[in-house]
């Protein structure tokens, strides 16, 4: 049965189709399971920064456990030195382990407490992604040097040296890898900031500026915040864990978080155990049944804990997956092995938070009153904008409104929230649109399994111009948050992307800032946990009767122009509606392009939204001319 199937399939499956790869290869190959997205370096999450960081993860793991106080970190054009006074890696395992896949000092807890890599797998990566490698390791008067090319072996050897010890590691990211990319450096500098901040007592000089914190967690809090607190910052450090807390008068909640000097931007077990023991202890310290999200509205803060041979969430390590503080295995008296645990993650953080937090209250009493106002402030106005809400969701209801805005997808039929179903977080999408037009087209042709399309009514209000009741009573916006799930907490969110999707002229512009300043204003977080996109359509359509390509600038058409060469024609989109369903299929498929709407933590959402919703300055005005194309020139399409 399987021989006929294959005959009429032309297949023919045998042992010729069986393939072994190299080490190298399999990583080149299959990069989205070591670092994640490869990128050019614009966005933070980019592959290049997944490779800096791995190598310098393994040089403050030395600083960890007690040797260097040191790192020295150089990037000159697209190459990449980082050298460590630490242990240096031993000499004769200088090839093993940035060669062999599942080989490292990590695996050995006596060896490294508390470390970032486990998996063997870091420096491996930056090896085979790169284009030039060279690795060299300094012990005692000798050094051991490796130099490879794309994973592959050119050189290695044995030699003295008076150089001190540590390890030198020189990398240049593969182009093959990574088209077009740059090392940003305010995104590289925002990272050895964290460093410092989480290892007091280590300096980390980048192109020779020295960074380093005699406050830790405190000073990253503090010269991050973008507003004035509502008290002092609260700081409070115990064994493997560092708390900073305060209150500001934004919506949302903005706190970092970090395990073992690792920024986990995607929380994890850590952060979840934080903002509970939060809300449990000033419930607990005023006796009073205050719901979390209003203990919690505009909370600023960081936790930092250290653990042994934590879980991340992939390789990138973004997001802390372990249950337990520490884990291992231990062998009985009659020969056989038990895992022997320590407390767990929540229960750690929760016990310290209570009581700490607690003793700290009880000490500074004259941040306590100022504290109960806000909670009490944030549960009026809850209570107000939820009675608001519940009214116009009613009424909207009995007009059947709802069901003509929103064309839900079928994983959310049953009506529950993303996060009790796991699998298939990744996958849900919600566009917001504007138009029947749009929203038409784009419901054509969507995934209807996981993509949805919400539909705007023209432009929604200016949020930053109105009282938080007076958008509540707003149908557009309210409809939007009832379809998105977040009435009441974020963790309900019903999609993983929110995508904007607006049409690329002056309008399409305007509607575009009003939502996005909507989701500024009274849910950062939807944005600082990277929900928040907008969707790239092409302004172009290059063509000629072989070819056709989609261009999304003034210089995408220019090059389609001079790779078609004749007999091209061009069609300029000045929006959805405009262009066909066939061709639409593919701008919301596999090969979406998305800009992530991004907000840094030291960035003012006050000044921000003045800047672009504000009273029409003069600043703004001349922003807009410097930085806009106008039609005449998305208009100009001589070839």
């Amino acid at each position: 049965m399987a021989e006929e199937i294959e005959k009429k399939q032309g297949i023919n499956y045998n042992e010729d189709n069986i393939v072994t790869l190299e080490w190298y290869e399999h990583i080149r190959r299959r990069s989205g399971m070591y670092i994640g997205r490869l990128g050019n370096g614009d966005r933070q999450g980019d592959g290049i920064y997944v490779l800096l960081k791995e190598v310098i993860d393994n040089s403050v793991d030395e600083f960890s456990m007690g040797f260097g106080k040191r790192i020295d970190i150089n990037i000159e054009d697209k190459t990449v030195t980082v050298r460590d006074f630490g242990r240096g890696i031993p000499l004769g395992k200088v090839v093993d382990v940035t060669s062999k896949l599942n080989t490292g000092g990590k695996f050995d807890t006596e060896a490294f407490q508390k470390s970032v890599g486990m998996n063997g797998v870091g420096t491996k990566a930056v090896n085979a992604m790169s284009s030039d490698f060279w690795v060299e390791s300094f012990r005692d008067g000798q050094s051991s040097f490796a130099h490879y090319s794309r994973g592959i072996l050119l050189d290695s050897g044995l030699r003295e040296t008076k150089e001190k010890n540590g390890t030198f590691i020189r990398f240049t990211p593969d182009e093959q890898m990574f088209e077009g990319y740059s090392f940003h450096m305010d995104i590289v500098e925002t990272m050895v900031k964290n460093y410092s901040y989480l290892k007091k007592g280590l300096t980390l000089n980048l192109n020779g500026v020295p960074y380093m914190s005699e406050n830790g967690l405190l000073d990253l809090v503090t010269e991050n915040m973008a507003e004035t607190p509502l008290y002092p910052l609260i700081h409070i450090e115990g064994p493997d864990i560092e708390i900073v807390l305060t209150h500001g008068s934004s919506y949302g909640e903005n706190i970092s978080s970090f395990v073992n000097g690792q920024n986990t931007r995607d929380g994890g077990t850590h952060l979840a155990a934080y903002r509970e023991a939060i809300a449990k202890t000033f419930k607990d310290f005023f006796k009073k049944d205050y719901k979390p999200e209003d203990v919690r509205q505009g909370v600023v803060g960081a936790i930092a804990i250290q653990i042994q041979e934590p879980i991340f969430e992939g390789q990138t390590k973004t997001k802390l997956g372990s249950t337990y503080m520490w884990e291992k295995q231990v062998k009985n008296p009659d020969g056989s092995t038990a895992t022997d645990r320590g407390p767990t993650i929540r229960s750690f953080i929760n016990d310290f938070v209570s009581k700490n937090l607690d003793n700290y209250l009880h000490m500074h009493m004259d941040i306590v009153p100022v504290i109960e106002k806000k909670i009490k402030d944030s549960q009026a106005e809850r209570e107000e904008i939820a009675g608001i809400q519940k009214k116009t969701r009613e009424r909207n209801k009995k007009a059947s409104v709802y069901n003509r805005k929103l064309r839900d997808c079928r994983i959310h039929f049953n009506d529950k929230p993303v996060r009790n179903k796991e699998d298939e977080r990744e996958k849900t999408s919600i566009f917001i649109t504007e138009g029947d037009s749009a929203s038409g087209t784009i419901t054509k042709v969507r995934n209807a399994n996981t993509q949805a399309v919400f539909s705007l009514r023209g432009k929604p209000i200016n949020c930053y111009k109105e009282s938080r009741k007076k958008v509540a009573e707003n149908e557009e916006l309210n409809l939007l948050i009832s379809a998105l799930g977040v009435e009441e907490e974020l963790d309900d969110l019903r999609y993983n992307n929110i995508i904007v999707a607006t049409d690329a002229d002056d309008d399409g512009m305007h509607i575009r800032m009003l939502v996005l300043t909507f989701f500024m204003k009274y849910y950062p977080d939807l944005i600082r946990r990277g929900h928040v996109h907008i969707l790239q359509t092409p302004l172009f359509r290059v063509h000629n009767k072989k070819e056709t390509r989609y261009c999304y600038s003034i210089e995408e058409k220019e090059a389609a122009i001079k790779k078609l060469k004749t007999g091209v024609e061009i069609t300029r989109f000045k929006g959805l509606g405009e262009i066909s369903s066939h061709e639409f299929v593919d701008f919301i498929g596999e090969n979406m392009r998305l800009d992530p709407v991004k907000l840094a933590d030291e960035e003012s959402i006050s000044e921000i939204m003045e800047f672009y919703m504000g009273d029409n300055t003069g600043e703004r005005q001349r922003f807009i001319m410097e930085n806009l194309r106008s039609e005449e020139e998305l208009e100009d399409v001589n070839i």
